[in-house]
């Protein structure tokens, strides 16, 4: 079937399909559906006995180590309630370092000495599974010929029910090893992480007269941004099913300039889409609060309530995996690629971290005057001097070649990591940096609209700021600069150990004051104004997508790590591998085997998006092009011919960028196959950088102008305005 062909068969298909979705049967309210597929507390607690109840609950909550005695117990009552789903599988379900979610599928089926099939599940079963490490990126830490690797059960996030027309599965979530101990995954640093923070944060609590705080987590909810295009669309197009992009595309004639699609009604297919993506992740305990379309067209957004970290990444997970899901029911694909359509907003996924326990409640709340609260502005100091110190590291965290193309592109934050604090603690902190202390707070106000019909609004002491890659919100930092499709994992990772590591820097000068004879409070006022001496800098509360800051934050001494190599070459500092060896979070070797894991990837999409570019260019459309010549070339000679003149400056445009289209295809072939290979792999991930994206540019930027004039009854790829607009 020519491309033509394939573009005209999608869009009747896409077009003809039924111009209502019907509802989904169920009328269940959201609480009746939260949890329903979760073993959850509330389950444990009436299946389990109560020593072994409070055994688990003595892990999950306070974080002890786990008893391996109420193991079989705990197993035997979760595989009872998973037939009751429904259930005949078991699966240890873990994050390698690809950052999707993997899955080992095994049968409670068991065999009896006489022969007969039994149900099985023993407390070993669930504890310890063995998947095939040699199959996944370990970054130099197992050979190919190393296989053996183990998931162990992680206790503090819940099991649950996953559904399927043709059978469920009870998935348990895991942590995932090698036969040395080493972290293969994305979960053990996380767990690793939040052990250190709490370790750092009860010893901050403890020096401002708390006797013995809870346990002290960190807590996180993600946006999540999507686009959404017919499935019809998406097998259409080629760059889509290959790299989760289009690698072509002119952009259409009405974009996102009107910001009509912001907010907006959201479309009767899509509402029904979300309805049933709802219904599924409120039934696996993922508490959704908010939908609404976001700036571009087909661009989509949801948002949870905020969880502990660690079920707050693993839900993050599941919710990726049941967008994807649920979309294919409803003749649709799920795009989570940060920058799927050149031209308009990019897909983020901003991450709300906080921390804080069960007494003192969100330590990063400042109440109604921070200036006084001088627990707080220890805590928000320490998240300061965090960032100014490993900025780098946390530009690390959310690298790839696909967040590249959104970072620093007036719809994203740049990539200089800076803090935005608002008016109000700016105000503060400012106080704090001149020394004595703060003594008065910009107090909230009340917002007069000037319709007497519509109340009054209480109005923060603040603005917000969009463009600031990490930004203080009124309780909680949000870190914006997380890509859509990635992981939260790795993000959760370095803002827990690069807070960790500043508390335990602030509570070590505090002590070694109040040892010297200092009074407490005066010596919480020095560490403060130290940290705003020595870290102010980092603090920005313009607009980052100005020229001017570049220029600004460089005389700041702030690094503006702008691409993936770049960004990841940070993991291979000495500061680095200190900060995270030193809490106990990922050894130097496994810190090494990130930066090799993670420039691999880089290098393995650039090369799959170069090689989708060049077969786009010379089987689509550089022959749809010379038969859209060719017709004009006749067309030209006939009027001609008939004395009636022609269009030759159009003739001589499209010969002019077939030409470009031909001297463009050529290099980035060369390009292609230049890449050195027994490189180094930071080496090779910089040549895909300077020599094959350039390379891939120049053919885009050939095959985009050619679409705006080519006849379209010629053109063989679904346009934008095709992809983005038709529902």
């Amino acid at each position: 079937m020519s491309g033509r062909a394939v573009r005209t068969q999608a869009l009747a298909a896409a077009t003809n399909r039924p111009s209502s979705i019907p509802p989904g049967s169920s009328i269940e309210t959201p609480s009746e559906l939260f949890g329903r597929n979760v073993f959850s507390k509330t389950v444990m607690q009436s299946r389990l006995p109560k020593g072994v109840y409070e055994s688990l609950q003595a892990t999950v909550d306070e974080g002890a180590r786990l008893d391996p005695s109420v193991a079989d117990v705990v197993a035997s009552a979760m595989k009872d309630w998973a037939a009751e789903h429904g259930a005949s599988y078991f699966a240890h379900v873990f994050y390698p370092l690809t950052g999707l979610s993997a899955e080992k599928h095994d049968s409670f089926l068991d065999t009896d000495g006489a022969g007969l099939a039994i149900s099985n599940f023993s407390g070993g079963s669930l504890v310890q599974g063995e998947p095939d490490a040699s199959s996944f990126p370990s970054g130099g830490i197992r050979e190919t010929f190393e296989a053996r690797g183990y998931t162990a059960w992680d206790v503090t996030s819940p099991a649950y029910i996953l559904e399927n027309p043709n059978g469920n599965t009870l998935c348990i979530p895991t942590a995932f090893v090698s036969w040395t101990g080493e972290a293969l995954d994305k979960k053990t640093p996380v767990l690793r992480s939040q052990q250190a923070l709490n370790v750092q944060a009860q010893r901050m609590l403890r020096l401002f007269g708390h006797e013995d705080p809870p346990r002290v987590s960190c807590f996180a909810g993600a946006e999540q941004e999507y686009f959404l295009i017919d499935r019809n669309f998406y097998f259409a197009r080629p760059d889509l099913m290959s790299t989760g992009r289009t690698l072509m595309g002119a952009a259409p004639p009405k974009g996102q300039e009107f910001d009509d699609h912001y907010f907006g009604a959201i479309p009767e297919r899509v509402l029904s889409f979300m309805l049933d993506a709802e219904r599924e992740m409120l039934k696996l305990g993922i508490p959704t609060k908010t939908r609404h379309n976001e700036v571009a067209p087909g661009q989509y957004e949801l948002a949870p309530i905020h969880e502990e970290g660690n079920v707050a990444a693993d839900h993050q997970q599941l919710t990726m995996s049941t967008l994807s899901r649920v979309a294919h029911r409803h003749g649709l694909v799920c795009l989570r690629h940060e920058k799927p359509f050149k031209g308009v907003n990019g897909s983020g996924k901003h991450v709300n971290w906080s921390l804080g326990n069960a007494e003192q409640g969100n330590l990063l709340n400042p109440g109604d005057t921070p200036h006084a609260n001088a627990q707080f502005l220890v805590f928000c100091a320490a998240v300061i001097r965090g960032v100014d110190k490993h900025g780098a590291v946390m530009r690390a965290a959310v690298a790839s070649s696909a967040n590249d193309h959104r970072l620093g592109a007036n719809e994203a934050p740049p990539s200089i990591m800076s803090v935005f604090l608002g008016d109000q603690l700016a105000d503060v902190f400012e106080q704090v940096a001149q020394g004595g202390g703060a003594t008065t707070s910009k107090e909230h106000g009340t917002l007069k609209v000037g319709a007497d019909t519509l109340p009054q609004l209480p109005k923060d002491p603040g603005d917000r700021n969009r463009t600031s890659p990490f930004a203080f919100t009124g309780n909680r930092f949000e870190f914006r600069a997380v890509g859509s499709s990635q992981s939260i994992s790795g993000p959760l990772v370095v803002l827990n150990s690069i807070v960790a590591d500043s508390l335990d820097y602030l509570a070590t000068e505090i002590e070694n004051a109040v040892d010297g004879g200092a009074d407490f409070n005066e010596a919480v006022q020095d560490v403060l104004k130290d940290v705003m001496t020595k870290h102010g800098r980092v603090i920005f509360n313009g607009d980052g997508y100005a020229e001017e800051w570049q220029v600004e934050a460089a005389a700041r001494g702030l690094p503006n790590l702008r691409s993936t190599p770049e960004a990841l070459a940070a993991y291979e500092t000495k500061e680095a591998q200190d900060l995270f060896d030193r809490l106990d979070v990922l050894t130097p070797r496994e810190l090494h085997s990130r930066f090799e894991a993670y420039m691999a990837q880089y290098v393995m999409s650039i090369g799959v998006e170069a090689r989708s570019t060049l077969e786009l260019a010379r089987t689509l459309i550089y022959p749809a092009v010379k038969r859209f010549q060719s017709n004009l070339a006749t067309t030209e000679t006939n009027l001609v011919a008939l004395g009636l003149g022609g269009d030759t400056e159009t003739l001589t445009r499209v010969t002019d960028l077939i030409a470009q289209l031909i001297g463009a295809t050529a290099p980035l072939g060369r390009a292609i196959e230049g890449l050195p290979g027994d490189s180094p792999i930071g080496e090779q991930g910089n040549y895909c950088r300077d020599e094959i994206l350039p390379a891939m540019t120049a053919v885009r930027a050939a095959t985009d102008s050619l679409e705006e004039i080519a006849d379209d009854e010629l053109w063989p790829l679904l346009t934008y305005q095709e992809m983005l607009y038709i529902k």
